[in-house]
């Protein structure tokens, strides 16, 4: 699938649950009168304009109003939140990056725990991988980078050898829709979590990560280069807003 026809998709169907979501899991009729007060004291600002007593009594009960119509959303919007965030995370696996392509070349790159261990990682690589320069070592980074490219699409597992440790790291040139994983981490539960799809480098070898540079995808749409997050974010609140509307649901 295009990855634009797989975001507007994936925006519309997630606006649709949204909404389901806040549906059922808020009280709809206390939301609707919470609303119907806060308009009324916005008319009562319009209508009293001259008279201050009547105008600042209005503007206290929209302060207070506000906060109750916040207390009644905020247990369905964190429901929301939390499945959202999951699928953020999975879908930005296949639309954050674009996988490699044949006969270009790409850097591979190794951050390890001291400068001194640079001498000691021995890149192997499997067939269908081929450097296309030495690898350069820079100790003050302590960073070790690698360029390499692909003779043909697939998938492959370059190997690093760390003093007889060793440890691999996909790398997937394709042109179609894959999951990428740009880099590998030791330890960073969190940042494991959020940006890598593979398990974590172990704790005792001198490699802190190992990364890929994945071009970034940008989708065009409407004569604009989008990130895909954005574009999710417009498409799935205006489909919300929509479905709102034609189900008469209070937001």
């Amino acid at each position: 699938m295009s990855p634009l026809w797989f975001v507007l998709a994936i925006s519309v169907i997630t606006g649709l649950l949204m909404v389901l979501v806040f549906r059922y899991t808020s009280d709809q009729q206390a939301i609707r009168r919470a609303k119907d007060r806060l308009k009324a004291h916005l008319l009562a600002v319009r209508l009293f304009q001259d008279q201050l007593p009547v105008v600042l009594g209005a503007y206290g009960q929209i302060f207070f109003g506000t906060g109750r119509y916040l207390r009644l959303t905020f247990t369905p919007v964190l429901i929301a939140i939390v499945p959202m965030t999951f699928l953020i995370i999975q879908m930005d696996r296949y639309l954050g990056w674009m996988a490699l392509e044949p006969m270009r070349p790409f850097l591979l790159e190794a951050q390890t725990n001291s400068s001194a261990t640079l001498d000691q990682i021995e890149l192997r690589l499997p067939d269908g991988l081929t450097a296309s320069a030495p690898a350069v070592h820079i100790p003050k980074e302590k960073l070790i980078v690698w360029r390499l490219q692909a003779t043909q699409p697939g998938e492959y597992h370059v190997r690093l050898d760390a003093s007889g440790a060793l440890v691999d790291k996909q790398v997937v040139v394709s042109s179609a829709l894959e999951q990428l994983s740009p880099v590998k981490l030791r330890g960073q539960f969190w940042e494991r979590t959020l940006s890598s799809a593979e398990p974590a480098l172990p704790e005792n070898i001198g490699i802190q990560s190992i990364s890929v540079n994945y071009p970034e995808r940008v989708i065009p749409f409407l004569g604009i280069e989008w990130n895909w997050i954005v574009l999710f974010f417009v498409i799935s609140l205006i489909a919300g807003f929509v479905f709102k509307s034609v189900l008469g649901i209070q937001i």
